[in-house]
């Protein structure tokens, strides 16, 4: 925990690069404004967060579960050095690959940062794909501390091992039924997780997640555009990855002593390219099953990011240019008020 406060510490004071504007209208009713840039994978996101900080005074905060660990860059996607130094951004690089990132750490982590970007009079971006943590965040979720169990996880692994998965998830359907509709149920870890915080409180994790009062008043944009297009330009995107050094990035991981069931692998394409590299998978089937996972990833984003959900409004980012020029008529107005 110590490390993550000191390594946020650490990037306020990277130097700005536009330190002397402020937004007006970063507090509203007593709420802090924020404007979240959410979506699909591989949709433009951060694209979109760099052209709006040409206009406002802005910095990012990543909104994204797997951006948090270091030396995982080119599989996660993480914004180039190049669009660091336009905006600022925030909760990228906070972590080992050996540690464990939870909710409750990250909503720790992105109050703060929120706050000490609004202090400076500036406008908090939240951009990502990690819809869990964008709801828990605006809807003010107060997350049980429920430390890890090793000893439970290290049972509930050597059940799946010997009965399969879907013996896990047949136990998370008896004590959490809600849950199976919002988790990603091929992530292990997750519904491990699931299975242990209702083991230490006895209540459900779907329902133990109670709602606070929202601390922000938020704008949620959200990036779409036709599944086949989304489809493709993922496709062409793990192409480019393992053209520029995905693979060299996994084995740097792997020689770090980081193996396939530490949770920064559960990232979709890590586990991949690591049984390519170990000799179980050749390149051509690594890649296909990468595109076919993210494919799945993107199904369960739009769970989190309903196309009917009220609060979102919704872009095609199949026009980059007209997408961010209807994205900056929504931040203008919330800032002139």
């Amino acid at each position: 925990m110590g490390l993550c406060r000191i390594t946020l510490i650490h990037l306020y004071l990277l130097p700005l690069p536009d330190a002397g504007r402020e937004t007006k209208g970063v507090r509203s009713m007593g709420k802090t404004r924020v404007v979240a840039i959410v979506g699909p994978t591989a949709v433009g996101k951060t694209a979109l967060a760099v052209s709006l900080s040409r206009r406002f005074a802005v910095e990012v905060v990543s909104v994204d579960s797997r951006q948090v660990y270091r030396g995982m860059d080119i599989g996660t996607a993480k914004a180039t050095p190049e669009e660091r130094a336009q905006v600022q951004h925030h909760l990228i690089d906070v972590v080992e690959p050996t540690s464990n990132f939870s909710l409750a750490l990250f909503l720790e982590l992105a109050h703060a940062a929120i706050g000490d970007i609004a202090a400076r009079g500036k406008l908090p971006l939240l951009v990502g794909g990690t819809g869990q943590y964008l709801w828990a965040l605006l809807e003010g979720w107060r997350v049980p501390a429920v430390p890890p169990d090793p000893a439970f996880r290290a049972e509930m692994e050597s059940l799946a091992r010997d009965q399969g998965h879907e013996a896990l998830i047949s136990r998370l359907a008896q004590v959490d039924p809600q849950a199976l509709a919002t988790l990603d149920l091929r992530n292990l870890r997750r519904v491990v997780r699931a299975l242990e915080v209702h083991r230490a409180t006895g209540i459900p994790r779907s329902q133990s997640r109670a709602k606070g009062q929202g601390a922000y008043d938020a704008l949620v944009i959200s990036l779409t555009m036709p599944r086949a297009a989304l489809y493709a330009r993922i496709d062409a995107r793990v192409d480019a990855m393992v053209a520029s050094g995905w693979i060299e990035e996994v084995r740097r991981l792997l020689g770090q002593g980081i193996t396939p069931e530490h949770p920064c692998m559960a990232s979709v394409g890590y586990r991949e390219l690591a049984a390519h590299i170990q000799g179980g998978a050749s390149l051509e089937e690594a890649v296909r099953n990468i595109k076919a996972s993210t494919h799945r990833y993107v199904r369960h984003q739009y769970a989190w990011f309903r196309l009917k959900e009220p609060r979102i409004h919704w872009l095609d980012a199949s026009e980059p240019a007209k997408a961010a020029e209807e994205a900056a008529g929504l931040v203008q107005p919330i800032l002139s008020s």
